[in-house]
């Protein structure tokens, strides 16, 4: 990639985006939709509960999908070295990436949402400012990615379209299971 910036300094504002960049917003705002409606009227207590066997709750699945589109936002413009070195991971490095998925103390569902925001801002204007979707970088080493693959800005931008979709069908089924609502369907 030409550009070396970093995602948190969006330039201005650029044409409203038209064909395949309108689609992939249209995709990734219907989505997040989908992930932030399941926390409609919710108090903080309640978006850090655990509400199946699993250890997933509402506000930490927010958290986990704006960490996981900051990253690969990043990627788009900085390519692996944005990513982390799984390789090199600790134990302490996968108790951080745990705490991803739940509201700590202190946290507010508020300010999960508003960090949401600010990740989704970013990478709307990554999708209309990025001058080739084409361009792509190799993965990092890690055991779930395949080896010697590279991935367009395109590509990674499904990439994150999907992930935000899986979440926000967990996060329905969360919900749900905390008070009857349904966010779906």
């Amino acid at each position: 990639m030409t550009e070396t910036r970093t995602i948190d300094e969006p330039t201005a504002a650029a044409p409203a985006p038209t064909g395949e960049r309108a689609d992939l917003l249209v995709a990734l705002a219907k989505q997040r939709h989908f992930l932030r409606f399941t926390t409609r009227d919710l108090t903080d207590e309640q978006a850090g509960l655990r509400t199946t066997a699993g250890e997933l709750c509402l506000g930490g699945l927010i958290k986990h999908v704006a960490s996981v589109e900051r990253t690969w936002a990043a990627f788009i413009l900085e390519g692996p070295s944005a990513m982390p070195d799984f390789a090199s991971w600790t134990e302490a490095d996968f108790a951080r990436r745990a705490d991803e998925f739940r509201m700590l103390p202190g946290e507010t569902l508020a300010g999960v949402l508003a960090d949401y925001e600010e990740v989704a801002a970013r990478t709307d204007a990554l999708v209309t400012e990025l001058p080739d979707l084409d361009a792509a970088h190799p993965l990092p080493n890690a055991p779930w990615f395949p080896t010697d693959e590279k991935w367009s800005a395109r590509r990674v931008l499904l990439h994150i379209v999907a992930e935000t979709a899986q979440h926000a069908g967990h996060a329905d089924i969360i919900r749900e299971s905390l008070d009857g609502a349904k966010s779906m369907g």
